[in-house]
C-alpha cells in the first residue's frame, strides 16, 4: 500500500508556470534568471497559502540548474535538479525563523555563508516567517544581508511585512503575493480532481474556493477532508454539510418573508437553523453577505464583484431587482448592529429573533418614514399600543346644571395642626360641566374611551358613578389624620405634612404647597399610601393633587444658617457692644 500524501504536497508546483494566481512575479523572476540580473535578497510577502516558500524553492532550484529552458525554467533532467527534487542539495538552506530567531541562529547561518558552493552556481538561504526574529537578530544579520558574496542569494518570506525592520526591508527586492481569486482556485481543483479521478461538481468547487478565502494550501485541505467523508463523490449538498456552510437557499426565503411581512415563517426557519447547530452570529454573518451580494446585483457595474455559485447567479440577480436600495442599505445597517452587539446579549436566540422582527416590517417602516399615503393610517391608530401618548384627563360627573357664582380665594385656620387650606374658584373653573361639553367636541381617538363611559353610565346605577366632592372640612380632617399617622411611626415625613399649605383648585383636584425642595420630596416619596388614603377616607377614586414650592415663603433668614467667622463676630457684637470696646482698648486684630 502507498503511503498517503496530502494534496498541498503532491501537487507542489515545481516550475514557475505551475504556480497558479501570481504570474505578476513569476514572470519577473523567469526574465531575471533569464537576463542574469538577480539581486542578492529578496522579500516574499503576502498572505499564507498562496505559494511564497513555493517560488522561493523554484527560483533556488532554477538557479542552479545546469541546462535552463529559454523562458527561464529549470530543466528538471540535471543532476542538479534531481538532487533538489529529491531533497539533497547542498546548496540550498531553509531555515525556520518561528523557532531558530535568536542571534546564535543567525550567527550560524553567516559562518556557513563564507564558504563557496560545491556544485553549482549559488548558494540559496531561506528564511521563513522572517517577521519572528527577534531584533538583536535582525541587527546581526544586516551587515550580511547588505554585502554578501557574489554567490549568495537570501530569500525572506513572511505574512507580516509591518513587523520587519525598516533597515532589512530597504535592503531586499519586495514582491508583494495576492490572494488567488476564487476562478483560479476552481481551475486547479478541477485538475487535481481529473488526475486522482475524483467525481467532483462545479458549484462543491466553488464553495470550497469561496471558504479558503484565497489560500491554495486551505483549499486542497478542505478538498482532502471532503472526498474522505464523501468517499470520492464531492457533490454540493455534503460539502455544505461537512463545511458548516448555511445553504443560499435559506437566505433566498428569509428575503421573501421580509418582503411578504411573514414573521411566524421567518422564525419558524430560524428556528431549523438552530437546530442544526449553526450559531446565530454565523447566521447574521451569512445574511449579511447575502445582503451585499443583492446589493452588488442592483448595479450591471458592480456585478463582477459578485462571487457566488454559479447556479445562484440568476436568482441573485431576479431578487435584487424586486428589493430597493434603500431597504438593501437599511438591512445591512440592522445586520451590522446584530453581528457587533451578538457578543454582548446573554439570551443569543432571543437576541436574534428580535433582529427577524426588524427585518419583516422594515419595508413598512422605510414607508411610513418617507410618509406614503398609501398606508392605512386607520390601521396604525387602532392597533393596541404598549404606552399611553398623551394623558387621558380623569371623568368628571355632573351633579347639577346650575351655574355657580365666582368667589375669592378663603383661607381657613385651624388651632390643631400648623397645616392651611386655600380654596381658590375661577369663573371658568366653576362653569357648569354641561356647557364645557357642548362647547367641545370629543376628540376622535377618544371614541372608543367615550363608549365606554357611556356603557358604564347605562349599566351601573346613578349613585356608583356619582364621586363626593371636596371639601375644606373633610379634606384637613383626612390630611391632620394621616399626618397623624406618620408621627406615631416616627416617620420623618410628618413634619413637611404638619406645615404644608393646601389649597382646593376644584371639585376634584386641589394642591400641597411646601417650604422648599426637601419637604416637597418627603412628600413626593408617600404620593402613592397618600392617594390610596384619601381616596378611601374621601370616598373619592378621582381624587388628584400636586406638590408645588414657595421658595419665597419658605426661605430662611441668613442668621438661621452657618455663619463663617466674620458674620459670628458681628452677630456678637450686636448683642454684646462691649465685645468692640474691648477689641479697640487692647487694640486686637482678628483673623477672620
Amino acid at each position: 500500500m502507498d503511503r498517503f500524501i496530502v494534496s498541498a504536497r503532491k501537487y507542489r508546483p515545481q516550475l514557475f508556470d505551475s504556480v497558479v494566481g501570481q504570474e505578476h512575479i513569476t514572470t519577473t523572476l523567469k526574465n531575471a534568471i533569464r537576463n542574469q540580473q538577480l539581486a542578492h535578497a529578496f522579500l516574499f510577502c503576502g498572505p499564507r497559502g498562496v505559494g511564497k516558500t513555493t517560488c522561493a524553492r523554484i527560483m533556488a532550484k532554477t538557479i542552479n540548474c545546469e541546462k535552463p529552458t529559454k523562458e527561464g525554467e529549470a530543466c528538471e533532467q540535471c543532476s542538479s535538479c534531481v538532487s533538489f527534487r529529491e531533497g539533497g542539495s547542498i546548496n540550498y538552506f531553509e531555515l525556520d525563523a518561528a523557532s531558530n530567531n535568536s542571534v546564535e541562529d543567525i550567527r550560524t547561518l553567516t559562518e556557513q555563508v563564507r564558504f563557496a558552493p560545491q556544485g553549482g552556481r549559488y548558494k540559496v538561504y531561506v528564511i521563513d516567517e522572517v517577521h519572528m526574529l527577534s531584533t538583536a537578530a535582525f541587527n546581526a544579520f544586516l551587515k550580511t544581508l547588505e554585502e554578501p558574496p557574489p554567490y549568495a542569494i537570501f530569500i525572506l518570506a513572511t505574512t507580516e511585512k509591518h513587523k520587519i525592520l525598516p533597515t532589512i526591508l530597504s535592503r531586499c527586492q519586495i514582491f508583494d503575493f495576492k490572494r488567488i481569486t476564487t476562478a483560479d482556485t476552481v481551475a486547479h481543483l478541477e485538475s487535481i480532481c481529473k488526475k486522482e479521478k475524483i467525481k467532483a461538481e462545479n458549484s462543491a468547487l466553488q464553495i470550497i474556493a469561496q471558504k479558503s478565502e484565497g489560500c491554495m494550501r486551505d483549499a486542497l485541505s478542505l478538498l482532502d477532508k471532503i472526498v474522505s467523508f464523501t468517499n470520492g463523490l464531492v457533490d454540493y449538498t455534503q460539502t455544505l454539510e461537512h463545511l458548516n456552510i448555511l445553504d443560499e437557499d435559506y437566505f433566498f426565503r428569509f428575503m421573501h418573508c421580509m418582503q411578504t411581512q411573514d414573521l411566524a415563517q421567518a422564525l419558524l426557519l430560524y428556528d431549523q437553523i438552530n437546530k442544526k447547530g449553526f450559531d446565530g452570529d454565523l447566521f447574521i454573518n451569512g445574511m449579511a453577505e447575502f445582503t451585499r451580494n443583492l446589493l452588488v446585483c442592483q448595479d450591471n457595474k458592480a456585478i463582477v464583484l459578485l462571487d457566488v455559485v454559479a447556479s445562484f447567479k440568476d436568482k441573485y440577480k431576479e431578487t435584487a431587482a424586486t428589493i430597493s436600495t434603500a431597504t438593501l442599505v437599511s438591512l445591512l445597517n440592522i445586520l451590522i448592529d446584530a453581528e457587533l452587539n451578538y457578543k454582548a446579549a446573554r439570551n443569543k436566540r432571543l437576541y436574534v429573533e428580535l433582529m427577524l422582527i426588524k427585518i419583516c416590517y422594515l419595508e413598512q417602516a422605510i414607508r411610513i418614514t418617507a410618509g406614503e399615503s398609501s398606508l392605512s393610517k386607520k390601521k396604525i391608530t387602532e392597533s393596541p399600543i404598549g404606552f399611553k401618548i398623551s394623558p387621558i384627563r380623569p371623568y368628571t360627573p355632573v351633579s347639577s346644571t346650575k351655574s355657580v357664582a365666582p368667589a375669592p380665594a378663603i383661607q381657613v385656620e385651624t388651632a390643631p395642626s400648623s397645616a392651611k387650606l386655600v380654596i381658590e374658584t375661577t369663573a371658568e373653573q366653576t362653569a357648569p360641566v354641561t356647557n364645557e361639553k357642548k362647547e367641545q367636541t370629543p376628540s376622535p381617538k377618544l371614541s372608543a374611551l367615550s363608549k365606554i363611559r357611556e356603557q358604564f353610565k347605562q349599566t351601573a346605577g346613578p349613585e356608583s358613578v356619582v364621586e363626593k366632592q371636596l371639601e375644606e372640612s373633610t379634606l384637613l380632617e383626612a390630611w391632620q389624620l394621616y399626618t397623624q399617622q406618620l408621627k406615631d411611626v416616627k416617620n420623618p415625613a410628618a413634619q413637611p405634612f404638619d406645615s404644608a399649605n393646601l389649597r382646593i383648585i376644584d371639585t376634584m383636584t386641589f394642591e400641597v404647597e411646601t417650604a422648599n425642595n426637601i419637604e416637597q420630596r418627603f412628600i413626593e416619596q408617600e404620593r402613592n399610601k397618600l392617594y390610596a388614603f384619601l381616596q378611601d377616607r374621601l370616598s373619592n377614586k378621582n381624587l388628584q393633587f400636586s406638590v408645588v414650592t414657595d421658595e419665597q415663603k419658605g426661605a430662611l433668614p441668613a442668621t438661621e444658617g452657618i455663619l463663617n467667622s466674620k458674620e459670628r463676630y458681628q452677630e456678637m457684637v450686636k448683642r454684646y457692644p462691649l465685645i468692640q470696646e474691648l477689641k479697640e482698648r487692647l487694640k486686637l486684630d482678628l483673623d477672620y
